[in-house]
């Protein structure tokens, strides 16, 4: 296996892909490439400074280092939103195409059979796929959700660059098997499942937490006892953080396990944090 390189990760999902017909999937696929081809273009990112994955529903880009993450955002935030548009009000309602989007940075190896290993990619595999993400897709209209990573929103979006507002950013954590990550999502959180920081790394989970269903507000300390012969006063319901959980369950990215020793990524067996292979396959 060669050595970890720096890579910012780039990763689009396309909503309910599996439930269309065949002719429908070839559509959206070639829908896909487009947008995640012109958005690279426009943000000067060209085919020699990145390397994709094919996962059916999804795709993967493995973008050089010293690419401008600031100019992805700032594409990923207008054109994608735009050509989706473009896209979708002359579309019939079972060709309409909505798309997860995920940015991340980290360090990812090339195995010897081509494929990519790392915790990095592991990590923004799992923010793909997480519920939150999903139920934010849900609630926008223009057909986008997108997530960053920690270390993308601490070295680029918190600064406030030209055309990529920090305050449109909201701080999320998601549970996994491997504990909480934190990420960032771009627009409101979804109803019921606000989460501004609360529940951080580190932090123990709330209980009771399970798929894309927040726990309930936790219980406050129950106020204490009136005087002799008055009744004493009921608890007052406190609002806990949400913490969204994967159920315990390995994370999907485009059809395919990605854990530690799954099966199930392109029909093979994978030892290691992750291993998504160079081939195409179709995803769920």
């Amino acid at each position: 296996m060669n050595d970890p390189v720096s890579r910012t990760i780039l990763l689009f999902d396309i909503e309910k892909y599996s439930d269309r017909d065949d002719v429908e999937q070839t559509y959206l696929r070639r829908v896909l490439y487009d947008i995640a081809d012109r958005a690279l273009e426009r943000a000067g990112i060209d085919e020699t400074l990145r390397q994709r994955a094919d996962r059916g529903d999804s795709v993967m880009e493995l973008i050089d280092a010293g690419a401008s993450v600031p100019a992805l955002l700032r594409t990923l935030l207008t054109e994608v939103p735009a050509r989706l548009h473009g896209y979708n009000r002359l579309a019939s309602s079972s060709a309409q195409i909505r798309l997860r989007g995920v940015v991340a940075t980290g360090y990812v190896a090339v195995d010897e059979h081509g494929g990519w290993v790392g915790s990095d990619l592991n990590h923004a595999c799992r923010l793909l796929d997480a519920p939150l993400l999903r139920a934010a897709l849900r609630e926008r209209d223009n057909g986008f959700a997108l997530c960053v990573s920690e270390g993308v929103h601490t070295g680029v979006v918190r600064h406030d660059h030209h055309g990529i507002r920090a305050a449109e950013f909201h701080p999320v954590t998601l549970t996994s098997k491997n504990g909480p990550l934190r990420a960032w999502l771009h627009g409101p959180v979804p109803s019921g499942a606000t989460d501004h920081g609360g529940t951080g790394a580190g932090e123990a989970p709330v209980p009771g937490t399970s798929g894309d269903v927040p726990a309930p507000g936790s219980p406050a300390t129950a106020a204490p006892a009136a005087p002799a012969q008055t009744p004493a006063a009921p608890a007052s319901p406190g609002t806990g953080g949400v913490v969204f959980d994967f159920g315990g369950g390995s994370p999907r990215f485009g059809g395919s396990l990605v854990a530690g020793d799954q099966h199930g990524v392109s029909g093979g067996q994978v030892t290691g944090d992750v291993h998504l292979g160079g081939t195409a396959g179709e995803g769920a």
